[in-house]
């Protein structure tokens, strides 16, 4: 029999991820995949799925699933209030319900299923990107998603969260034009606007001199932050256009990418800038900890 899970509830956004397609930005494809990799990962490895096996991610508001057959699901990422333990297999009975509820603290989390969920996928990746449409749409009540078999090995012992910091000041390397600009992106905090979403978050706070308009279009990478002509600087994020005509001082940390994932409406930020060197050592820190389970 078809092992499936029914959306009961589909909360405010709630997708399907992997860690997303590679390859098609030159057909102005950016890569999608989860918002916060390092929960879907954490997650994936805790049932034992391969690291990109596809999950659900939600956003600001989880749902409500039922599953048909026995599962083994683990949580991970920001509090829900599923009454649950995060970054810990949980055993879930044929008939069960998981119900999330809204975030108590960041933006995503992601369930993960032992077998990963099995929907077809696009350009290699189940990754669904809501601004094209590429891999699918937001999940509705009644969807049924079907369980496969990416399970690669045994599940792991409940974890713990990560030993990294979620606040504090957002890691950034100098970008491509980072010349062109003083110290004032790195003076004083930004809140992050609500019109942000998964192209990018839009930040406020004091302007920072832009000299948008007088540089060609070039291709742009995820977290690199953009001074378009209002100094309103915008950080690029998973659903990013592949190119861009402003200029860019800085570039968010491959380490740092997850936070980036848990940064809510109105919440506040800053950036600290670090050397390539600073930025590997982070980076392999968390690799680290991920090789840990």
């Amino acid at each position: 029999m078809l092992n499936q899970i029914r959306v009961l509830e589909a909360g405010a956004q709630t997708t399907v991820q992997d860690l997303g397609r590679f390859g098609w930005a030159h057909f102005g494809v950016s890569a999608s995949g989860a918002a916060d990799p390092l929960a879907l990962r954490a997650g994936n490895l805790l049932v034992g799925n391969a690291e990109n096996a596809a999950a659900l991610e939600m956003t600001l508001v989880g749902g409500a699933f039922e599953f048909e057959n026995d599962a083994l699901i683990a949580l991970a990422g920001s509090d829900f209030g599923a009454g649950l333990p995060l970054w810990t297999p949980i055993e879930v009975k044929a008939g069960g319900i998981i119900r999330c509820g809204a975030t108590r603290s960041g933006a995503r989390c992601y369930l993960c299923v032992r077998g990963g969920l099995a929907v077809p996928r696009a350009m290699g990746s189940a990754s669904t990107h809501l601004a094209t449409g590429v891999g699918g749409r937001a999940l509705r009540v009644g969807d049924l998603l079907p369980v496969g078999d990416a399970a690669v090995r045994r599940p792991r012992p409940p974890a713990g969260p990560p030993p990294f910091p979620l606040d504090g000041a957002l890691r950034v390397t100098r970008g491509p034009q980072a010349e062109w600009f003083g110290e004032e992106l790195y003076r004083g905090s930004w809140t992050v606007s609500e019109e942000s979403n998964r192209m990018g978050l839009r930040l406020r706070g004091e302007p920072i001199p832009s000299t948008a308009g007088h540089m060609l279009t070039e291709g742009v990478a995820l977290g690199a932050v953009q001074a378009p002509p209002d100094g309103q600087p915008i950080i690029l994020f998973v659903e990013h256009q592949t190119t861009g005509g402003y200029p860019k001082p800085a570039n968010v940390i491959s380490a740092d990418f997850w936070r980036l994932g848990q940064l809510r409406p109105r919440d506040q930020t800053a950036f600290e800038p670090v050397t390539i060197d600073q930025a590997l050592d982070l980076l392999r820190a968390t690799e680290r900890w991920l090789y840990s389970l």
